[in-house]
């Protein structure tokens, strides 16, 4: 399926990842959101779950295990050309992981990345993509 100007949405998974009291945050280093900090993930593969799709992205994109636990949110990210039609749409599910093992190695989809609370997230001013600090506060709530 085309990812512009496709006949359906597209599902993608979001890896909100816990460590020791906070959130997983890369800045992302692909259009069209280049500079802004959000949560590693892709496209769901067909034939995986919502689970096995977090974990595998997780892996490819930053070399770290982790456990998926719940799912937090989805989000609805619609993108419309000038003439009114959906250049792009996509379902996203902001799932809740553990990290478990590993130390981030980003892929060629971040320039950077980093460990934050919301506080430090707010402090920094980060530029986040919209919903992440409430996302990653929903995160940090959950025992």
């Amino acid at each position: 399926m085309t990812r512009h100007y496709p006949d359906r949405p597209i599902v993608g998974v979001l890896g909100v990842v816990r460590r020791a009291g906070r959130v997983l945050l890369v800045e992302r280093a692909r259009p069209p959101s280049v500079g802004k900090w959000g949560f590693p993930g892709g496209v769901q593969q067909l034939g995986e779950t919502i689970f096995e799709a977090v974990a595998r992205e997780l892996r490819e994109e930053t070399s770290l295990l982790v456990e998926p636990i719940e799912t937090l949110t989805t989000l609805d990210v619609i993108e419309r050309d000038g003439e009114g039609r959906v250049r792009s749409h996509y379902a996203l599910i902001a799932v809740l992981a553990d990290w478990r093992s590993g130390e981030v190695i980003i892929d060629d989809e971040a320039h950077d990345f980093g460990w934050f609370t919301v506080a430090a997230v707010e402090a920094r001013a980060l530029p986040t993509l919209p919903s992440a600090t409430r996302i990653m506060a929903m995160a940090l709530a959950r025992s």
